[in-house]
């Protein structure tokens, strides 16, 4: 089995190479907006938030029961109180008590200001009215301190921070209305080539759907981007070049699918050279080798390969986290584990190889992959069907049976 990297004039440029030349290159953008805290999901803070309360704001019940003042416990005995009255979530009681008393209470109602103290219902017995507490009786135990989740004036979140549907939940309990995030990344995607057709439309032999933009919107479906679908573009220089100058005039990343490649018609790389600067063009990797990053005026270029498993991995590798550092997202390194393979994987040298696995987990808790199927650059069945990518590296000349291998899960599948 030969690589045909390995027919390569010039060594390839290593993915960790790749990497380091985008975040040098990318800076984030600076304009901001201020939004309201529905809007705010996945945006990223420009800005500190702090809160203008407490939170809890009162003293409050963890568990339903009964609200006693702690000197009325007698050690080693048991003990009964009256039950004056209820306070409830959003009702509190308000009536004054006295020695021998107490007040039945639910989760997160205000605690009166003379008791210190909650016993769950469990642990209690009754006759009507005269409450009848265990020999072992705690106190000071379930009961919420003012500000025990925030301080007032306590910093929330500092930027750059993406916020989650927790953090807006965290945010909303502190009353935050509103928050200052960066504005959205104005990201531009078209297709290249002559073969491609809208969906809808009859096919002619040699034609074929375009899927990559589809792929491309689902995989940049995030708040933070705002996507334009620039739809397809013939083989055409010309029109090409015109067409990736208008886009770079409004937006900050140009993300194109197809023409990097070597033959004839493919004509990203030389037009990114007249009309902007290429930084690099192939990669030591596969699928995804002909991938060409660089800039034209102010606004980054990725040219993506055209087959569509190239496209989801060089996405999910080298577009994402270029789009987090734009974004003024802080780097994070990808999670991986270790896993047994139960497939023959075949490879040869010369390229980090990322191919499609399944990764399944035994009731001890050890991980196992297999192979998703063939492995071609063209087939999103076997893509569709994964849950991970098993890692090979550059050096890998093929895994057996029962060999260890790195596995990375894939984004938004489920294991």
């Amino acid at each position: 089995m030969i690589d045909v990297c390995s027919l390569e004039r010039k060594s390839l440029l290593s993915i960790d190479e790749a990497l380091d030349r985008i975040r040098a290159t990318i800076q984030p953008i600076v304009e901001v907006e201020t939004i309201a805290l529905q809007n705010a999901l996945g945006r990223v803070l420009s800005e500190p938030v702090y809160s203008a309360i407490n939170s809890p704001p009162d003293r409050n019940a963890a568990m339903d029961g009964y609200a006693f003042l702690s000197t009325e416990v007698k050690a080693g005995q048991s003990f009964s109180l009256a039950c004056v009255g209820t306070s409830w979530a959003g009702r509190p009681y308000n009536g004054q008590l006295k020695a021998g008393q107490c007040i039945r209470i639910f989760t997160g109602a205000v605690l009166p200001p003379e008791l210190d103290s909650v016993i769950m219902q469990e642990q209690v017995t009754f006759d009507d009215l005269t409450i009848r507490f265990p020999e072992q009786t705690m106190v000071k135990q379930h009961v919420r301190e003012v500000g025990e989740d925030i301080k007032l004036g306590g910093l929330l979140f500092e930027p750059p921070k993406k916020l989650s549907a927790i953090d807006l939940g965290f945010l909303a309990s502190a009353g935050v209305t509103e928050v200052t995030v960066k504005r959205s990344v104005r990201v531009a995607i078209f297709s290249t080539g002559d073969e491609l057709v809208e969906l809808g439309q009859p096919l002619a032999s040699g034609q074929i759907y375009d899927s990559n933009r589809h792929l491309l919107k689902g995989l940049l479906a995030d708040p933070g981007y705002s996507v334009t679908d620039l739809g397809t573009v013939a083989d055409d220089p010309n029109e090409l070049e015109a067409r990736f100058i208008e886009a770079a005039k409004s937006h900050d990343v140009i993300i194109t699918t197809g023409g990097a490649s070597v033959g004839e018609a493919d004509y990203i790389n030389e037009i990114l050279s007249c009309c902007g600067e290429v930084n690099f063009w192939k990669l030591a990797i596969k699928p995804g080798k002909p991938l060409a990053f660089g800039k034209i005026g102010e606004c980054y270029f990725f040219g993506l390969p055209g087959n569509p498993v190239a496209v989801v991995v060089t996405t999910h590798y080298f577009v994402e986290p270029a789009l987090k550092q734009v974004s003024g997202v802080l780097a994070s390194t990808p999670l991986f584990l270790t896993a047994t393979c139960t497939s023959v994987l075949k490879k040869s040298k010369g390229r980090q190889e990322y191919q499609r696995g399944i990764l399944t987990q035994n009731s001890l808790g050890d991980f196992f992959v297999a192979s998703a199927g063939r492995q071609g650059s063209n087939i999103l069945k076997s893509m569709s069907q994964a849950n991970c990518y098993i890692v090979l590296p550059v050096d890998c000349q093929g895994v057996q049976v029962g060999d260890k291998v790195r596995v990375e899960l894939m984004q938004g599948v489920d294991v």
